[in-house]
């Protein structure tokens, strides 16, 4: 059985001293779940050491939100693997809608950055998704699929563990809309299906988690379907209280 996931995206939100009180309040009210899934906090790269220091020792993970695929050289402003390794990341999210649509990353480029990150030992969250037009037009399968084939294509995964795929379709993220868990579902389904036509038997062990206006109310039903294995959660992992509430659904048993 695959173990649930959820992971806290606060993307360019939060001072130092707020995310040291963020990651905290979420320690406090569900750090005890860490034991039965994994948790994870992404917070920006400036306040990485402040929430490191709140999270050892507790079980929860620390996460980047983007990497670099080189180790060193002259990318002025870039990160590396190797240099959120040193920062105390596990986990790096490669790949995400905002990033490919405003920063114009490509395929290949996650695909590199997915390469670099587990090569150095990060664990990665890599988000694929349609827009609402591909969706309308009936070609959400067929954008996903062309985004996981890319993504996994030539990369080496020693351990499936380490590869979690996000489904984030981009007309959910920030919206207040959501896919229904069966619209999830079916194409998640669809996700495990292509990474078993590049990986074999090991895409079964594979995490793959549905990101999109994820909340309180909703996740329990998510987590109903059989392809769901966890959360990546955007703006309700800004609040102690909503982020615990939905680790809390995860880790019930």
């Amino acid at each position: 059985m695959r173990k649930r996931l959820i992971a806290g995206n606060w993307k360019m939100n939060m001072m130092m001293g707020e995310a040291g009180e963020l990651a905290r309040g979420v320690v406090d009210r569900a750090g005890g779940l860490a034991e039965n899934i994994d948790i994870i906090l992404a917070p920006p790269y400036t306040a990485l050491g402040a929430v490191g220091d709140v999270l050892r020792e507790t079980g929860i993970m620390l996460a980047a939100q983007n990497v670099f695929w080189e180790e060193s050289g002259a990318f002025t402003g870039e990160i590396s693997p190797g240099m959120l390794a040193d920062a105390g990341c596990s986990w790096v999210i490669i790949g995400h809608s905002e990033r490919r649509q405003i920063l114009l990353e490509t395929d290949e480029m996650v695909r590199m950055k997915i390469g670099a990150s587990l090569g150095a030992g990060l664990k990665v969250i890599v988000c694929v998704g349609e827009t609402l037009e591909e969706r309308a037009e009936g070609r959400a399968i067929k954008t996903v699929d062309a985004q996981v084939v890319k993504a996994l294509t030539g990369v080496d995964i020693d351990d499936p563990e380490d590869l979690v795929i996000a489904y984030e379709p981009i007309w959910a993220i920030g919206t207040g809309h959501h896919a229904t868990p069966a619209e999830a579902e079916f194409v998640q389904s669809a996700i495990r299906e292509i990474a078993g036509n590049i990986l074999g038997d090991s895409a079964a062990r594979i995490r793959i988690v549905y990101g999109g206006s994820v909340n309180e109310e909703n996740i329990r039903d998510l987590l109903a379907e059989p392809d769901i294995d966890g959360a990546l959660v955007g703006g309700a992992s800004l609040r102690a209280e909503s982020m615990a509430s939905i680790i809390e659904a995860a880790g019930a048993k």
